[in-house]
């Protein structure tokens, strides 16, 4: 039997109301908090490989919890986002055997 290879997608609601789908790729816990990396959905094969053949906009997001309920924040400190990020590109780096001699941002 065939496994179905299904995204793990969220659905965000920014500041103006507008519906944003994320694909969650990856999970980290780094100091005692959670974190995710998430790159905007591409419903279609062509609209994927289009993202490909562009930057991929790869976003980090803060787990929190406030009253037993879970949010999502954007991370926005610096020092913060640079070591999650780099925990998260070593890993994106092996599960999707991406060239490391590409520059960092």
């Amino acid at each position: 039997m065939l496994e179905e290879n299904t995204p793990d997608l969220m659905t965000l609601e920014d500041e103006d109301g507008v519906e944003h789908t994320f694909e969650v790729i990856d999970a980290v816990d780094y100091n005692g908090e959670r974190y995710l990396a998430v790159v905007p959905y591409a419903e279609s094969e062509e609209a994927a490989e289009a993202a490909l053949e562009e930057d991929a906009e790869l976003i980090i997001m803060r787990v929190g919890e406030e009253n037993g309920e879970e949010y999502l924040d954007i991370v926005e400190d610096d020092e913060e986002l640079y070591n999650v990020g780099d925990i998260f590109a070593q890993r994106l780096e092996e599960m999707y055997d991406i060239d490391d001699n590409l520059p960092r941002s």
